[in-house]
């Protein structure tokens, strides 16, 4: 499946409250967004297939992918377009292999040793961060800052997504860095017109990518 990493929603339950995930993330898309992330650590694995199928029934026709993060059982229930997983989740080979050939699937990377371990043949796309510090993902590795993007995006095999603190000022630092697009949280979830702010990111990225 063919996808855009420019403008990438990670989802975030306790932040969609005043919208809740499926509404935020039909304006998101409206806005703009071009993938979601379904995460949420802490949910019971049945909890996140329900909002996993309502998720995908919402999203239908819109030709953007759902994504899950880690949860590999939840990613194939409710036959998602794809999963995500970091250092510490399943292996890379193995997730692949239980995913399929014709599914997304993301790594995320932290460092310069990660990245020379990435497998092409394995992985479609690179998450790099987090770029700043972010109260979204307790206890993420150590920012890498905007040098850090860059080194990693130039040493990435696979088109990669910046993630991490990232807001709509951001966008030109970020995409000057080469990375193909930013994954954002709360600079869309529980902002309280989560379309508009998809718009508005969705505008500042093109034309960062436009200049760069």
């Amino acid at each position: 499946m063919t996808f855009d990493l420019s403008l990438y929603l990670v989802l975030d339950r306790d932040l969609c409250r005043d919208h809740s995930v499926i509404e935020t993330t039909v304006a998101a898309i409206r806005g703009g967004a071009t993938m979601v992330q379904l995460r949420d650590k802490n949910a019971h694995t049945d909890d996140m297939i329900k909002i996993g199928h309502a998720l995908m029934a919402a999203m239908a026709g819109s030709n953007v992918p759902l994504i899950v993060n880690d949860n590999i059982e939840v990613a194939l229930a409710i036959k998602a377009h794809g999963l995500h997983i970091g250092q510490d989740d399943m292996p890379v080979a193995r997730a692949r292999q239980q995913l399929g050939d014709d599914k997304i699937l993301g790594l995320s990377v932290e460092s310069e040793s990660a990245m020379q371990a990435v497998d092409p043949a394995l992985v479609d796309y690179i998450g790099i961060g987090p770029v700043f510090a972010t109260a979204t993902k307790p206890g993420h590795k150590p920012a890498i800052g905007l040098d850090g993007l860059k080194h990693l995006v130039g040493l990435s095999p696979l088109p990669a997504v910046a993630i991490g603190g990232l807001k709509t000022k951001h966008a030109n630092a970020v995409m000057a860095t080469g990375a193909q697009g930013m994954a954002v949280v709360s600079a869309i979830c529980g902002q309280p017109a989560p379309e508009t702010a998809s718009r508005t990111l969705a505008d500042a990225i093109l034309a960062a990518s436009s200049a760069s």
